[in-house]
């Protein structure tokens, strides 16, 4: 099962905000067009991203700024605005049959297992900053001329 496209779409955003910073005002239509999807959901993540801190929004034209650098915000802080940071990764179904062998025991079979795999997925996301990023994307657009 995939994620949903939040984190990315955050992301996106972020990385626009920083490189239009100074040639346009990032609106949420103008990142709307960068994304390419419709503004509301636009909207939506920046005011998630606003709740965690990230970014400032000015309503109307004003647009949208990072409040905190590129290298403090890091791929964790950008998945934990969006996908909120109490939700467990996995969703472990509650109630597996007792009396089956396989349901008694799936739990302690599998739970150290997939606890193990999103702290490891936590720490990937934390060793990547926003920072990082726009480099890769400031080397891929000198390449592309």
């Amino acid at each position: 099962m995939p994620f949903s496209s939040r984190t990315t779409i955050a992301t996106h955003v972020l990385l626009a905000i920083v490189t239009f910073e100074g040639q346009a005002k990032t609106t949420s239509s103008f990142l709307a067009g960068s994304v390419n999807v419709n503004p509301v959901i636009i909207r939506n993540i920046l005011g998630q991203l606003k709740r965690a801190g990230l970014v400032q929004v000015e309503a109307g034209i004003g647009g949208a700024r990072l409040l905190k650098a590129p290298e403090t915000i890091t791929l964790l802080d950008i998945f934990n605005a969006v996908e909120g940071r109490d939700k467990p990764l996995f969703h472990f179904h509650k109630n597996p049959n007792p009396d089956c062998p396989v349901g008694r025991n799936v739990h302690a079979v599998l739970d150290d297992k997939l606890t193990a795999a999103a702290r490891a997925m936590a720490a990937s996301l934390a060793a990547t900053t926003l920072a990082d990023l726009l480099t890769d994307l400031d080397t891929r657009l000198a390449a592309q001329g």
